[in-house]
Formats: C-alpha cells, sequence, structure tokens
C-alpha cells in the first residue's frame, strides 16, 4: 500500500474540532492508439480556473452524496461532468486504481475504464455563484469547460499534482 492508498483521517479543524476528509471518486478513461495508451482529463469551469492550465486538469470526478458507494458515484460523475454522450461504463470492467490525498486533505477514491469519448461533444453540469465577487450577481459556468485527450507525458504536467499517480497505477496495471 503506497502513501496515496491511505484511508480518510480525521484531521483538526478549527479550535480543535476534528473533521473527517472530503471523499470523492471519479474514472480515469483511456484508449489504446497506435501511438499508445491516452488518458482523459477535464479542466475545471469557473472563473478561477480560467487561465490556470498546468496542474490544474482532473479525472472526471466528484463529492460522495451521502450513504452513496463510491464506484456508483465516479460513474455518476462522468455522466454529469461528460453529459449525455460520456460512454456507458460496465461498473465490472472498472480497474481499481486506489486513493490519493490531494493537497488540501481531499481523498479521492478512482478507477479506470477503457473507453472512447470526443471530446466536442463535452456538455457539463453547471453550477452557480456570486460573480464578480461582493457584485450581487449570480452566474453560472460549466462544472468543466474543457476535456482533452494526452499522453501519459502530457497529462502528468497538467493533472493536480497528487493525481498524477492515478496514471503511474493505470500504466503499472495495464503493463505499459
Amino acid at each position: 500500500m503506497g502513501r496515496g492508498d491511505l484511508p480518510a483521517r480525521p484531521r483538526q479543524a478549527a479550535r480543535g474540532r476534528l473533521s473527517v476528509a472530503k471523499r470523492s471518486a471519479g474514472v480515469l478513461l483511456f484508449r489504446r492508439g497506435a501511438d499508445g495508451i491516452r488518458v482523459l482529463l477535464v479542466h475545471p469551469g469557473g472563473p478561477y480556473w480560467a487561465r490556470k492550465d498546468d496542474g490544474a486538469w482532473s479525472i472526471p470526478k466528484g463529492e460522495l452524496d451521502a450513504e452513496e458507494e463510491s464506484r456508483a458515484c465516479a460513474l455518476r460523475e462522468l455522466g454529469e461532468e461528460l453529459g449525455p454522450s460520456a460512454p456507458q461504463v460496465d461498473p465490472e470492467q472498472l480497474i481499481d486504481l486506489g486513493t490519493v490525498r490531494q493537497k488540501g486533505g481531499k481523498v479521492v477514491q478512482a478507477w479506470a475504464a477503457e473507453a472512447d469519448f470526443d471530446p466536442a461533444r463535452l456538455d457539463s453540469n453547471v453550477f452557480a455563484m456570486e460573480w464578480p465577487p461582493r457584485s450581487g450577481s449570480e452566474r453560472e459556468f460549466p462544472e468543466v469547460d474543457r476535456a482533452e485527450w494526452f499522453m501519459p507525458a502530457a497529462a502528468r504536467e497538467k493533472i493536480l499534482a497528487a493525481q498524477s499517480e492515478l496514471i503511474d497505477r493505470l500504466l503499472e496495471r495495464l503493463g505499459a
């Protein structure tokens, strides 16, 4: 078990209270081609991420609902973040990639699946937030504003630092 495989631990919150790390689940899609394996990453939408690129991308993932099973959450989030054109993935075919802990403490449980997706057909859910700050105006933004297939080396540059281990685990599981 590697460092990224640790279970969620309670952590100290403000004023000495314990809080449990937030948990997310997601699916790292991959495809094989003449040039090798490519992985699908998504770029978060919204004004705070608009000018960030390297180190900002992620696997399609989201927070677990109360009492939700991690694998079900991962598949639900795949559909929500990619939209109606998201590939239908058989839960039994998912490759377990374990967990990673992100810098802010969030624990991400991940699986991989071999499937294709056309990034031009991205149709992500939206979220609302006050923008600009303190303006009193609320605007909607897509949860994901871009999706793209990357070779593993490029994906490691684009993805959030803690999630890069998921790419390495996938390549190890595939013997690539």
